[in-house]
């Protein structure tokens, strides 16, 4: 059976973002209204549904527009448009200026439905704005969407809805094997930077004997290129991405020891100072990537010795990253720089090399476990985003996912 379709301005009422009313802390008042922050889709349990604000009001004042629950709430304006995140409210809300939301018609359009149709829709390709991007009503109400009967929606947002749970699953068995290694490492070294353990005092350039960097190199126009140089943002989530790069022009020929390898450490040499001195190390062949001059990699001081993986996790701890962000230059706002002597010379515990060496051997275990996860993790990502293409492009029903008739 082939769904029809309709516009999206036809199936659902737009609520726009406004003025928020003065409002109180929240702490689980019923009835009222929630007050609601762009800032609040980040909020911890808010990752589907908008459960806690940071604030609430007992009834709006005249110039809020409240948005009634049961309804898809996504960002309309900034810098928030492009991290894509959709929620759904279930209760009365105001919302800030930044949001907008779509309440579907409940005889045509199931609300989960509509949510799992719009985790499919790139909202940054639909902004208008050069300056400040901003979503509107009439940016939204043309799109089509496909509308096979209520119960069909439901299964569909219920299988949809089961594979992203999953993913979800696999997401926090990551965060959890990270923080695994982070308490170990406080379980067995304390605080680097306040020296806790009272080990003998040294510098980074007991641990580490050096720097190496790439090229600043203007990008090339071909982007299947293979020979290819790395951004900063390969490093700056902490996990290698090889796929954050630029190709090269085809007529550089780059030095054989500006490849990035695997095995490498590598550290963001310049950055905001939120994210300046970010580390990852590569776990995998990267092929013909080269080194950009803001990314270096670590040079250890003998064949052996160096224990990457308690370096990697000692420039993690946020007690020797501040370190690191003081001993940067730069204007506030601005791009960050630090020197290799200034990064060398930081103060730091020196704990025995059986004890580094005995924490590397545990973080293998737990890096060999996160792999696994992430590579169910893109198995799962996979599935979920062609099971969307096919529920939203009247397929998946066609095939017998769904068996409904009506």
């Amino acid at each position: 059976m082939t769904a029809r379709s309709a516009l999206l301005g036809e199936v659902v009422d737009f609520y726009a973002g406004s003025s928020l009313p003065e409002g109180e802390d929240w702490q689980g008042q019923e009835g009222g209204y929630l007050l609601t922050r762009v800032s609040d889709m980040n909020r911890s349990g808010n990752e589907k549904y908008i459960l806690s604000t940071r604030q609430w009001s007992a009834a709006p004042w005249q110039k809020s527009a409240t948005c009634p629950g049961g309804a898809v709430v996504i960002p309309k304006r900034g810098g928030a448009i492009g991290t894509n995140k959709k929620r759904i409210v279930l209760r009365a809300a105001v919302l800030d200026p930044n949001l907008m939301a779509m309440k579907p018609h409940q005889d045509v359009l199931d609300l989960n439905y509509l949510y799992q149709w719009f985790l499919a829709v790139d909202l940054g390709k639909l902004a208008s704005g050069s300056s400040v991007p901003q979503l509107n009503k009439k940016d939204l109400a043309p799109l089509s969407i496909s509308l096979p009967s209520l119960a069909q929606q439901e299964r569909i947002a219920a299988v949809l809805d089961q594979v992203d749970t999953l993913r979800a699953k696999r997401r926090e068995a990551i965060t959890l094997l990270h923080d695994l290694a982070q308490s170990i490492f406080l379980g067995m070294f304390g605080d680097p930077a306040a020296n806790s353990r009272n080990w003998p005092q040294g510098t980074v350039s007991d641990l580490v004997a050096g720097f190496e960097s790439g090229k600043s190199v203007a990008p090339g126009s071909d982007e299947m290129s293979q020979s290819r140089v790395l951004k900063v943002s390969a490093v700056t989530s902490g996990e290698f991405r090889g796929q954050e790069s630029k190709p090269l022009p085809g007529h550089y020929e780059v030095p054989p020891n500006h490849f990035a390898r695997k095995g490498d450490l590598l550290f963001s040499r310049a950055n905001t100072e939120e994210l300046i001195g970010a580390v990852a190390l590569v776990e995998v062949e990267p092929g013909r990537l080269a080194l950009p001059d803001k990314l270096w990699r670590f040079v250890w001081p003998r064949e052996g010795n160096g224990f990457p993986l308690y370096v990697r996790h000692l420039f993690r701890q946020e007690g020797f990253r501040r370190q690191i962000r003081e001993r940067s230059s730069g204007t506030s706002g601005s791009m960050k720089n630090i020197s290799q002597s200034s990064v060398l010379g930081i103060p730091c515990g020196i704990p025995p090399e059986e004890l580094q060496r005995s924490f590397s051997e545990y973080v293998q275990r737990i890096d060999k476990m996160r792999s696994v996860h992430r590579a169910h993790l893109a198995a799962l990502d996979e599935l979920f985003t062609s099971l969307q293409h096919r529920a939203f492009s009247g397929t998946l029903w066609d095939h017998g996912v769904t068996t409904d008739t009506a």
